[in-house]
């Protein structure tokens, strides 16, 4: 799951390898009105600060600090060069988001100790519709760690079938809660709260359709701001490597030295793997490719791995300590691959599932659901 980076921080969590991003703080557009946010916090001392902040592309942007009266209480005045979320914060362990534009006036009340968790928002449907999102995100999170701790106990007690429970539970997971997200986005297609959702608490990339869907929407509906701007240019590369079109070529060097064309595997079922022997959850799931390939390799099914390592003594010994007995190219080259370039990767591990003519036709299978896809196409039968 791309875990948007950000706000992940607050929400989220991340389960791949990620490309640092560079910041990026460019803001346009302003009127003469401004926002207000009159606040109430229970349990924190007289005093106490409280640290307004703009979210930018890959960070937070200090824009005012108030003080806590002797009873909690705290108001925020300026203008917002366009609407968009920002970040009400009494330490990092309890803040909010928020969404203001210049017609904003919010009352915000909450419990000083468990503020992300235990807040109102009145005056703002955006603000509360980023209140659902938030919730549904933590309750998300919540699900995932406490699969994740079950999954490390079984993998340590050597549970292969408990693991692989596990695995199917932690991916219904994702899937019931990119479907709340999108149920939130339909139900509110003019919110620059439902703009920012689609390009960073899902992942554009699995959720092409939809999200090019609500593009073309905001791109009507929310022209001018940043989010409608940020999703196009996340949706634009991706287009020539959506579900249903011919995969790029890739032509790079295998261990050998010899160049290695994924068009040379065409007339099989081809999964192009990217990877790296740095990238912790891409190791943590080579079991699971290993045992897709050993059960379909005699018939009809390839894998084209691309590893994004820069180290060619370590990107051999991970191949050989793995086990990954496949076909495998890189340019040695990071994140610079000329590969992920290609297929705008900012995380790995990623793979893309090709037909025998080459077509994508699925992305990002982990665990059983690699197994079952290959198991629905190519059967028991060898060809």
């Amino acid at each position: 799951m791309k875990s948007f980076l950000l706000i992940g921080a607050v929400l989220g969590m991340a389960n791949a390898c990620n490309k640092a991003t560079t910041p990026t703080t460019s803001i346009t557009g302003s009127d003469s009105a401004g926002y207000q946010i009159n606040g109430q916090l229970t349990n924190a001392p007289a005093g106490s600060k409280v640290y307004l902040s703009e979210l930018g592309t890959t960070q937070f942007i200090a824009r005012d600090t108030a003080t806590l009266d002797d009873k909690g209480h705290f108001s925020f005045k300026g203008t917002a060069p366009e609407a968009g979320l920002y970040q009400v914060k009494l330490t990092d362990a309890n803040q909010v988001l928020v969404a203001l534009d210049n017609k904003s006036s919010l009352e915000l009340s909450g419990d000083a100790t468990s503020l992300g968790t235990n807040y109102t928002v009145k005056g703002s449907k955006d603000s509360e519709l980023l209140q659902q999102l938030s919730r549904t995100m933590q309750q998300s999170k919540g699900e995932m760690q406490k699969l994740e701790q079950r999954y490390t106990q079984a993998a340590s007690s050597n549970r292969p079938d408990s693991m692989k429970v596990i695995e199917k539970q932690f991916f219904a997971a994702q899937a019931r809660n990119a479907a709340a997200v999108k149920q939130l986005v339909r139900q509110n297609p003019n919110s620059v709260v439902s703009a920012f959702a689609v390009g960073n608490l899902l992942n554009p990339d699995e959720q092409f359709v939809f999200a090019d869907s609500m593009a073309t929407q905001f791109k009507k509906t929310l022209p001018d701001s940043r989010y409608t701007k940020e999703l196009t240019a996340r949706l634009d590369p991706l287009r020539s490597t959506a579900l249903g079109v011919v995969a790029p070529e890739i032509k790079l060097a295998a261990p050998d030295g010899k160049e290695v064309a994924l068009s040379s595997l065409r007339g099989k079922y081809v999964l192009i793997d990217f990877w790296a022997s740095w990238c912790g959850p891409c190791r943590q799931e080579n079991p699971n490719v290993v045992k897709a390939y050993n059960k379909f390799k005699g018939k009809g099914f390839e894998i084209y791995s691309v590893s994004f390592d820069q180290d060619r003594a370590k990107w051999l010994k991970a191949i050989e300590k793995d086990g990954l007995t496949w076909t495998h190219v890189s340019d040695l080259k990071g994140w610079e691959s000329a590969a992920g370039q290609t297929y705008s990767v900012k995380s790995i591990p990623q793979s893309v599932l090709l037909d025998p003519q080459g077509r994508i036709i699925a992305k990002n299978l982990r665990g059983e659901a690699l197994d079952d896809k290959l198991a629905s196409l190519l059967g028991g039968k060898p060809l």
